[in-house]
């Protein structure tokens, strides 16, 4: 009797000592070179978000009070995303100089995250637009259809991962996929329509910032690389210092640089009076170089439309004889325009 009393309360003090499962995420983690003092959880699905401090040295804890599913992580300047369920006890450890590379999750729970971390860096590599733009339309479409099976595999691969990752995934591949498939559509048709080595379409007389007059004609005798950009186009700005070290690097050889701004009157509260002011100004301002004229009709001027041009920054490279080498160059910031250029031997 005696030993079935002391098993009764030895049974009881167990079952009454038995852990609780957790109503929360515990989520810590180690950053190096962190790009900011905080990290934010959100959801693009519902009302959510939680500001997590991160120490100086990088290290990070908190708990997270969420319903199941995936959030967005941010960390000031990149993101990713990653998979939350109350009970998960996640550590994350992350080199902000190889974001996507080295973003790592590890504890009960982890795997879901890693999963999804995998999965960026897949279509990463499938979606290379540097190799995708050398090929033409059958190619593409073909290429388009063994990218689609290799990422749904790549969904379906792992039996333990929670659906609400895999069907969101698979449901959005094609969703995905278009945008890159247009993208490469247009790249396709400007091959087409404006190849290598065709007389390249022209503006004449264009307003210049010094006063005068500037027709693509009276630049004939060197290579000539346009710059097609705004004053209100963010990625275009971020072009200007390495446009202008060009500038400076190729001074007096066989190259003119020539921008043209397309600011017009809809993005200049309907006056193009103050699209010019704006414009003057950020050239004076920015203490912009080479040749800066102004479209006179913005995005509808006859040399932007023959070019095709709907969206920017957009760079051409037009040889000493009036002809085009390539109606979508690199960027400045691209090194394939040097190589292009020592191709050239300008």
């Amino acid at each position: 009797m005696r030993k079935l009393l002391i098993l009764a309360i030895t049974s009881t003090l167990i079952f009454s000592c038995k852990e609780e499962p957790k109503d929360y995420v515990s989520f810590s983690g180690q950053i190096t070179n962190k790009n900011s003092d905080s990290l934010i959880i959100r959801s693009s699905y519902r009302p959510y978000s939680k500001t997590i401090h991160v120490n100086e040295d990088g290290t990070f804890s908190d708990t997270l009070k969420v319903e199941t599913g995936i959030y967005n992580l941010y960390d000031g300047s990149e993101s990713s995303n990653l998979f939350l369920k109350n009970g998960f006890d996640i550590h994350l450890t992350l080199n902000t100089d190889e974001f996507d590379e080295s973003i790592t999750y590890s504890g009960t729970g982890a795997e879901q995250s890693n999963f999804i971390a995998k999965k960026y860096l897949l279509e990463e590599k499938l979606l290379n637009l540097d190799e995708l733009v050398n090929l033409d339309s059958i190619q593409l479409e073909h290429k388009f259809s063994e990218i689609k099976n290799e990422l749904i595999s790549y969904y379906n691969s792992d039996k333990n991962i929670d659906t609400l990752i895999t069907n969101k995934y698979i449901n959005e591949v094609e969703p995905m996929l278009q945008p890159y498939k247009s993208y490469l559509a247009d790249v396709v048709a400007l091959r087409t329509n404006l190849p290598k080595g065709s007389p390249s379409p022209v503006f004449e007389d264009y307003e210049n910032h010094n006063g005068t007059k500037t027709s693509l004609n009276d630049l004939k005798g060197k290579y000539v690389y346009i710059d097609v950009w705004a004053t209100w186009c963010g990625p275009c700005k971020a072009e200007i210092p390495s446009l202008k070290n060009l500038e400076k690097e190729y001074h007096n050889k066989n190259i003119q640089f020539v921008s043209v701004s397309i600011d017009d009157d809809r993005t200049h509260q309907g006056s193009w009076e103050k699209a010019k002011e704006s414009w003057k100004a950020m050239v004076t301002d920015k203490e912009l170089g080479g040749i800066q004229v102004f479209a006179p009709n913005g995005w509808q001027s006859d040399f932007i439309r023959n070019y095709r041009i709907n969206g920017i920054p957009r760079f051409i490279l037009i040889d000493p004889n009036g002809n085009i080498v390539s109606a979508d160059a690199p960027r400045p910031s691209d090194p394939r325009l040097v190589d292009l250029f020592n191709e050239l031997s300008i």
